[in-house]
């Protein structure tokens, strides 16, 4: 308990908000017990104790402190000639206060630029103190952050204004439509008559489960997190949680991470490889592919199949799937497709074969990105990858090497020349490090599973389920600092246990073993079938 409390001061000592938190409120009539540090340390500790989201847990974990530490963080303090407990009122208090002075004075939605300042600073303070991963690369995604108050009738919707200020985002949420939320941060009941507080940030958005109906509403925020992931070809690191964004469902995610992903920049932190799903890719360019390339960070993401395949022509050349093919490339090979899922050796040696195939027939770039986007490429027969009636010097190639029997009888400028320039408006949507759906972007994008652990350790019943209930606060601005504290125990935990492997593995290899093999939990039809299928073993009378 005393380490763990030791580290959790550090995090927040480091992140240094709990200053500028103070110098933001105001001063009353006399000093307040509770500063904002010793607040910030209690939330943090009720979700390391796999607590909800609820003042009054933040209000037990402080007071379960040994009695050295409470006197210490002022939760037990000398009033007059007699010794003053902290209590829950007063806990409250300091908490109105602070939502209200990082919250915006007329609520939207997203996060307060304050806020946003807080958070960044809260998740960059647990990765320093845990030790930062030695890694560039990252992995984004959003999940549904379901709100507890319902949402309001359609009627009352339409009478009552859609903002509120921002001293009342620490109201409760009711627990359905008819219920009536008490004063208290904790939801608890309240007489009949009592007027009840929505959340009137929270919206209606849309989220993937696994049962048929595959998309459903809900009623809430979306969270963003981006995780730390190893780099191509690096060593396994811990997968931190580095940033997040809390945002009401009428804001596009894309566009909403891409500020939070242009502070880090900002800050000096490097970003090599962002790998992202469909969700981000499929927007328009200007709201999130082309400001992440300008941060010089390189994508490597999963394409909605409206992308996918040819679409135009830029110089005679095929644009296809974020690259530009020779216009005499086989149809068969511009129309392929991710391996599926499952896929059998067989299979998987058949595609990748093609995917080799088809890389004969890009126009490889010879120059990097310049400061405007531009780039140049050239022609696949001039580099030697292809025998074209075109490019007489190609003729003389190994026949190794595919050869254009059909080459264009007006030849374009893609052929004429043995360079073009591309400029930044040409794949800028579908453009990556990778080609699509090439072997070597497969075994990259599989990193981006680091996002989705991110949200399952989130939602695991065992430490903290941010399921909805799990914070019954309205409002932005208290869910996203509950939420922060969250993703402070989960990077934690997940550091502890990564630390813990390492240090097995080190002693393994003085006892010359191997490392640790994790344990297989996918059990396919195919095993289950085999196993059912089996001979029955042979008894002996030993065994009988």
């Amino acid at each position: 308990m005393r380490a763990q409390l030791e580290r959790v001061e550090r995090i927040i000592d480091a992140c240094g908000v709990a200053g500028r938190i103070e110098a933001l409120l105001p001063i009353g009539v006399r000093p307040r017990q509770l500063r904002a540090r010793t607040l910030l340390i209690g939330m943090v500790l009720a979700m390391l104790q796999g607590r909800d989201a609820l003042l009054t847990n933040v209000h037990e974990a402080l007071l379960e402190l040994p009695d050295a530490d409470r006197r210490r963080l002022a939760v037990t303090a000398d009033w007059k000639d007699a010794e003053h407990q902290l209590t829950y009122r007063q806990l409250e208090y300091t908490y109105r206060l602070i939502v209200g002075k990082l919250a915006k004075e007329t609520p939207d939605g997203s996060p307060s630029q304050a806020l946003s300042e807080v958070l960044d600073r809260l998740l960059e303070a647990s990765v320093t103190v845990l030790g930062e991963p030695d890694s560039k690369s990252y992995a984004v995604d959003w999940t549904a952050h379901e709100a507890w108050s319902r949402p309001p009738p359609k009627q009352a919707a339409q009478a009552e204004p859609q903002t509120e200020p921002a001293a009342d985002h620490c109201q409760p949420a009711a627990t359905d439509t008819d219920a009536e939320p008490a004063p208290t941060a904790d939801a608890q009941q309240q007489p009949e008559g009592h007027q009840q507080r929505r959340d009137r940030e929270a919206s209606w958005g849309h989220r993937t489960v696994t049962h048929p109906a595959e998309n459903e509403l809900f009623f809430g925020y979306y969270l963003q997190a981006l995780t730390a992931v190893r780099d191509e070809h690096g060593p396994e690191v811990p997968e931190l949680a580095r940033r997040m964004h809390l945002a009401s469902c009428r804001h596009d995610p894309p566009a909403q991470i891409v500020p939070v992903i242009a502070r880090m920049h900002e800050q000096g932190i490097p970003i090599s490889d962002l790998l992202a799903d469909s969700g981000y890719s499929y927007r328009q360019p200007q709201t999130f592919a082309l400001p992440i390339r300008q941060l010089g960070a390189q994508l490597i993401i999963d394409l909605h199949p409206n992308d996918r395949g040819t679409h135009s022509t830029h110089q005679g050349a095929i644009t296809c799937n974020g690259n530009l093919y020779c216009p005499a490339t086989p149809k068969p090979l511009l129309e392929l497709s991710p391996l599926p899922r499952g896929a059998s050796a067989e299979q998987t040696e058949a595609h990748d074969r093609r995917c080799e195939e088809l890389a004969r027939y890009k126009l490889s770039p010879i120059t990097g990105y310049d400061n405007d986007g531009y780039r140049r490429v050239i022609c696949p027969a001039a580099q030697g990858k292809l025998r074209c009636p075109l490019r007489p010097q190609s003729i003389t190639l190994p026949h190794d090497r595919p050869q254009v029997l059909k080459p264009p009888e007006h030849a374009p400028a893609c052929c004429q020349q043995q360079t073009i320039t591309v400029p930044p408006s040409v794949n800028a949507k579908t453009a990556q490090k990778h080609d699509y759906p090439s072997p070597q972007h497969r075994a990259s994008y599989n990193r981006r599973t680091a996002a989705e652990r991110t949200f399952a350790t989130l939602t695991d019943r065992a430490t903290n389920d941010l399921s909805r209930g799990w914070c019954r606060l309205t409002g932005l601005t208290p869910i996203a600092l509950f939420t922060a504290t969250a993703l402070i125990a989960r990077n934690t935990r997940i550091a502890d246990a990564f630390n813990a492997r390492q240090a097995e593995n080190e002693q393994r290899a003085t006892n010359g073993l191997p490392p640790k093999q994790r344990k297989r939990r996918r059990h396919t039809l195919e095993d289950l079938a085999a196993a059912a299928n089996a001979p029955p073993q042979p008894t002996t009378l030993a065994a009988k």
